[in-house]
């Protein structure tokens, strides 16, 4: 996403304009595109010297193409250097997605919510908000694992939700934070395994009617109402247990 080539104001006046843009433009007035809001077309120099406007230049050529680790010193160098200026609040921002698109979730997290707690007001925050969602979320592993991951993604895109509802991003946020609870109903039925095998029936039986009293319409409902019936009758599977296991893995979000 490009912003808008072939201006004829010099790549210093097309900067200031963008980042003016980014601090006094009001929150939830528009789609936020992120890097549409900054043209950072013409030369890195400036008179020769090392500037913040040179080193945004550079750091985003880097992060237009991937160089997600050399984008982010050039961001890095730009906080250092020139924490006061401008571009130093654009810094801030492309460095936590550095570490997001690098894989490094737990630390993109924290610079997403410092980003947040110093620019509250500013229009990116609908964005950092969601992308605080996927930093939880992208941690997601196995419902036999750690489950954090989802539950925080759950808080985190709930509070998008709630502050946002009109943004660009409430559906898709909305279909992920659905995966996540249905990721965790899974995992409760899983527990009930635990149960099954021990052969500790009165308790498995107590789980599965929470589950289901507590979540009528998950997926995983239609199979646990089976299982329940089993074991009211007296009937519990013992040897084709793994026939009746959820599946082990995050929902695909898109079904939601």
């Amino acid at each position: 996403m490009a912003g808008h080539r072939g201006t004829r104001l010099s790549s210093s006046i097309r900067l200031l304009l963008a980042f003016l843009l980014l601090v006094f433009l009001p929150c939830g007035c528009a789609d936020l595109d992120l890097k549409g809001m900054f043209d950072f077309t013409g030369s890195a120099e400036d008179g020769g010297e090392i500037s913040a406007q040179s080193l945004a230049v550079e750091a985003m050529d880097d992060y237009d193409v991937g160089k997600y680790y050399s984008a982010l010193e050039g961001f890095e160098k730009i906080m250092e250097l020139f924490p006061f200026s401008p571009q130093a609040m654009l810094a801030e921002l492309k460095a936590a997605d550095c570490r997001y698109y690098m894989g490094q979730y737990e630390e993109a997290k924290t610079l997403y919510q410092q980003f947040e707690e110093h620019h509250p007001t500013n229009e990116a925050v609908p964005y950092v908000m969601f992308q605080i969602g996927m930093c939880d979320y992208n941690r997601i592993d196995r419902i036999d694992r750690d489950i954090t991951g989802a539950q925080n993604a759950i808080t985190a895109f709930s509070r998008l939700l709630r502050a946002f509802p009109d943004s660009p991003y409430t559906q898709e946020a909305g279909a992920r934070m659905a995966a996540a609870e249905e990721f965790l109903v899974n995992h409760e039925y899983f527990v009930t395994m635990f149960y099954l095998r021990a052969e500790k029936y009165n308790q498995a039986e107590a789980r599965l009617r929470s589950l289901l009293a507590a979540h009528p319409d998950s997926k995983i409902a239609g199979k646990a109402k089976k299982l329940l019936a089993r074991l009211q009758a007296g009937d519990p599977p013992k040897r084709t247990l793994k026939d009746w296991l959820p599946d082990l893995s995050l929902p695909d979000w898109k079904l939601f």
